[in-house]
């Protein structure tokens, strides 16, 4: 299999072997069936508003979900296709363990943010709108604040602090995106994007796949982050590029069905999609490629000469590129691999992301403990 970064262009690793394909079936084992129903944000964040910033062609609305009043604020930036929402359990871990605020934002086109020019995702406008959404937040003097990315969202955070839109920048966390392994995955991204489901029948259709595909681990984040990376479609109609996939491919923990059983199964699937809204990808990624090479080309140089102290968490140690690896060696930042994961580390392992951020944090005495809290 190619090596892919795992851009969180589609914010996953390609599947496991033996893991979901849509023409072959795959059993679970035994046991209940699991609940793919969808979670709330405001079960992991204490509040949600929309951030209004002002630019060339008028106004500009990011959404933002908010936990925590006092100490360093965590600005979180997702991954390509992802939302604010795939921080949503980290988060409630995160807040359980060190003071801090939290601040999660929906970039430009994604989530449910609303801008002027949604086609334009070049790394300098993105990173001028964190800078706006700071501003907006807190004037003039904002607290300290420590940014933190994932995949695109982690190119993102690093072209962010280099250019300083953040003054008050504290720290700067990066989460698996390097640039040697992105340039690499370039050329085989569309057609990792083209072995998608196009559209879903229904939310939980949509967990479902995200799970059972591994492209999210673990899934209780994807119940609650999947609302953040698919919309409902009210115009679409029934196609062969319908996901299928889940009534096809997998077989359910509960029993084994029968030829008979499946074929009866999948006509009122058929009957149940006609009558409901299906679910499509809010980003389309395909059409963002034009940006990929200035997301991450020079982000390891970029990454080493920003001024502030830096934490690399890695899905695997075979990510690290020539520069990075000479930087580490070096001691110019602090590096940790969590092992077991796939690309959406921080929904996959949140306690372990989290007690690494926390770790970090309070070494550089950017913070402290919660009282109670034993780490």
């Amino acid at each position: 299999m190619e090596k892919q970064l795992h851009l969180n262009l589609l914010a996953a690793r390609p599947p496991m072997p033996g893991g979901f394909q849509s023409s072959s079936k795959m059993k679970m084992g035994p046991g209940r069936r699991r609940d793919f129903t969808p979670l709330s944000w405001s079960q992991y964040f204490e509040t949600m508003e929309d951030v209004e910033v002002e630019n060339e062609n008028g106004k500009d609305i990011f959404r933002v979900y908010c936990s925590g009043a006092h100490g360093p604020v965590l600005l979180l930036l997702h991954g390509g296709g992802h939302s604010a929402l795939s921080w949503a359990v980290f988060t409630a871990v995160i807040y359980s363990r060190i003071n801090c605020r939290v601040v999660a934002m929906d970039l430009r086109a994604h989530g449910d943010s609303k801008v002027k020019n949604s086609e334009d995702l070049s790394a300098d406008t993105m990173a001028k709108d964190i800078g706006k959404v700071v501003e907006a937040l807190y004037g003039e003097n904002p607290p300290p604040i420590m940014i933190i990315g994932h995949s695109m969202g982690g190119a993102i955070a690093v072209h962010t602090a280099a250019a300083n839109h953040i003054p008050s920048l504290l720290g700067l966390c990066v989460i698996d995106v390097v640039e040697g392994t992105a340039m690499d995955a370039l050329n085989s991204m569309q057609n990792f994007l083209r072995s998608r489901p196009k559209m879903f029948k229904s939310l939980e259709n949509a967990i479902e796949w995200s799970v059972k595909s591994g492209q999210i681990r673990n899934i209780e984040s994807a119940r609650v982050s999947m609302g953040g990376q698919v919309k409902k479609c009210e115009e679409c109609t029934r196609s062969p590029m319908v996901s299928n996939s889940i009534g096809e491919g997998i077989i359910e923990e509960e029993e084994e069905e029968g030829e008979e059983s499946n074929k009866k199964r999948m006509k009122e699937d058929d009957q149940e999609m006609k009558k409901e809204s299906m679910f499509t990808w809010r980003v389309d990624l395909a059409k963002t490629e034009k940006y990929w090479e200035g997301w991450f080309k020079g982000l390891s140089s970029l990454f080493l000469t920003c001024s502030v102290p830096k934490l690399l968490l890695l899905a695997g140690v075979d990510r690290l590129d020539k520069d990075l690896t000479i930087g580490q060696m070096q001691g110019k930042f602090q590096m940790q691999v969590l092992p077991q994961c796939g690309h959406a580390v921080h929904e996959d392992a949140p306690e372990k992301v989290a007690d690494a951020l926390a770790t970090f944090m309070v070494r550089h005495k950017f913070t402290d403990f919660k009282e109670g809290y034993m780490c």
